[in-house]
């Protein structure tokens, strides 16, 4: 049987599930031996390789085929879509039924939606202060010098957040990269051997951000008794002094303003604002701090002590070194890099840096205003090779400027810290989804093949978006790859793929790269199922 093909690639659409070059508009003539004639509609969706036909030679790959008895040439067109659709991989998939949801319907939204560890976190440090505050209160013992030590020790790392991503001191070095990244590997190195409900839990580091939070409200309250119980002590004539007071009320003005501003929907909506307010504030209320704290050791030292001696054996004096130097930390590693671009489409553009190896599940900070904005991207390294790229997708006037302006340097800042899909090395088999260039987190993982993964990518059109080299990249590496083009298919049930998925391929975990929607919506309809799920958090 001889296939010819009368077309070429350049005018081509690619098969969901294979990924293959395949004529869009040419015809093929297949002429039979033996009255056997191909559909090619079967070869076009069918996916695993059969061998070939008895005297078969063929341009392209062909999958396995149906043979059933016909005339001896015939010539065919590519199906319309409804026709394909049907013949797709997940054809009928949204008649597989659900397993049931386990616990009862008040117990599991508590659970996964309400109390998720990132909320229990912070209500542990959250209670474990306020029992602390009501016990101060009623036993009036909440001498100034004592109060402001609680204060330092909750805020300190609060307002390190505004520079390098932390919060308070109680989690100090939770949120400085270096500290971040050995919490998760310390975590990753669980052995897959070990029961799974060890490695879930281990996996689930990347709440961390409770603590930090929690202490940062708790110590913004802390802050408030601090200033009233200083407000109460000067108008009866106490030793502290007008200076004091007056620090202590813009300290607690700007602290207010972050905490606002660091709320998710307002922060969500104001991003730009909120990060100028959270930089700007924190690095002025820092300052602040130093000065508050100078002020204040002054107002208590003994008549015979000198300032020098009440600072060195002053609690809060050494919280506020380590804030400083936590802040300054980062700044440290600012430098301006070369960039290698790769415009993608008009909606992408792939950034190469040389600069640095990172490990698969780590992002990175870049900015061409460093005083003014940063952004965080997923880094894709390749095993072997020196360096990483990222994928920057259209989502807003800066991603958009790359684009239409691909940029020859950057300003970078920090180390590669680990993320969500760091985790992924503690599973034995998993489900990777992702939406649209949530994919760049995720090849990393993919190329690396450290672990069997089965790809549910669901994106418009991938090639035109992301390039050919890229899609076939990921392709080679994971063949069996589900690539859902909502352009031509319409959105999916996610759930319900994500869960034929799970159960063919015997997936210990499942792990989204989406929005916010999506990934609460794909985590919550695993977890309540039973099925280990992991998602970025937008709570921090």
């Amino acid at each position: 049987m001889d296939l010819v093909q009368n077309s070429t690639c350049e005018d081509r659409t690619d098969f969901v599930t294979l990924g293959r070059c395949v004529p869009t508009k040419a015809s093929l003539t297949v002429e039979a031996e033996g009255e056997r004639t191909v559909s090619l509609q079967q070869m076009l969706t069918l996916r695993h390789h059969m061998p070939p036909l008895p005297g078969a030679t063929s341009t392209i790959p062909i999958p396995p085929v149906l043979v059933t008895p016909s005339f001896e040439s015939v010539s065919f067109s590519l199906p319309d879509s409804r026709t394909e659709k049907a013949l797709l991989s997940w054809d009928g998939y949204l008649d597989d039924p659900l397993p049931d949801k386990t616990q009862g319907h008040v117990l599991r939204n508590l659970r996964h939606q309400i109390f998720t560890l990132y909320r229990r976190l912070f209500g542990v440090v959250f209670i474990v202060n306020m029992s602390i505050f009501i016990a101060t209160l009623v036993q009036g013992s909440g001498n100034i010098p004592h109060l402001g030590e609680i204060v330092i020790a909750n805020l300190c790392f609060r307002l390190i957040d505004s520079s390098s991503s932390s919060s308070s001191f109680a989690v100090t070095v939770t949120g400085q990269d270096y500290v971040i990244n050995a919490f998760f590997d310390v975590f990753c190195a669980a052995p897959s051997n070990l029961p799974l409900t060890i490695r879930r839990f281990c996996a689930r580091v990347y709440h961390i951000g409770g603590l930090h939070s929690g202490c940062a409200i708790s110590g913004v309250i802390w802050l408030i008794l601090f200033t009233g119980q200083a407000t109460r002590e000067f108008a009866v004539g106490g030793q502290i002094s007008v200076a004091t007071i007056s620090v202590t009320y813009v300290v607690m003005i700007f602290l207010l303003a972050i905490a606002v501003f660091a709320y998710p929907s307002i922060r969500t909506k104001h991003h730009d604002i909120f990060e100028r307010v959270h930089r700007f504030s924190g690095w002025t209320s820092c300052a602040l701090v130093w000065a508050q704290v100078i002020l204040l050791s002054n107002d208590y030292r003994g008549s015979d002590e000198s300032l020098g001696h009440a600072l060195k054996t002053s609690v809060s004096f050494w919280l506020l070194v380590v804030l400083t130097a936590s802040i300054i930390l980062p700044w440290l590693r600012l430098r301006k890099v070369p960039v290698r671009t790769e415009v993608l489409s008009d909606h992408a553009v792939r950034l190469y840096f040389d600069y640095v190896t990172p490990v698969p599940g780590t992002f990175t900070r870049v900015s061409d205003s460093p005083l003014f904005e940063w952004h965080s991207f997923a880094t894709m390294s390749i095993k072997n090779i020196k360096g990483y790229s990222v994928v920057c997708s259209k989502a807003g006037n800066w991603t958009s400027q790359q684009i239409t302006n691909p940029p020859t340097s950057l300003w970078v800042r920090g180390i590669p810290t680990s993320g969500v899909l760091r985790v992924i090395p503690l599973f034995r088999r998993i489900v990777l989804v992702a939406t649209g260039s949530g994919i760049g987190p995720c090849t990393p993982h993919i190329l690396e093949k450290r672990v069997p993964i089965r790809l549910l990518w669901i994106s418009p059109d991938v090639r035109k978006t992301f390039g050919d080299k890229l899609v076939d990249s990921i392709l080679e590496a994971s063949p069996d790859a589900v690539i859902y083009d909502t352009r031509r298919y319409g959105k999916p049930d996610i759930v319900r793929l994500t869960m034929r998925l799970v159960q063919e391929f015997d997936a210990e975990a499942v792990f989204i790269i989406s929005n916010q929607k999506l990934t609460q919506k794909v985590v919550y309809g695993m977890e309540s199922r039973g099925v280990a799920a992991f998602g970025p958090i937008w709570d921090s």
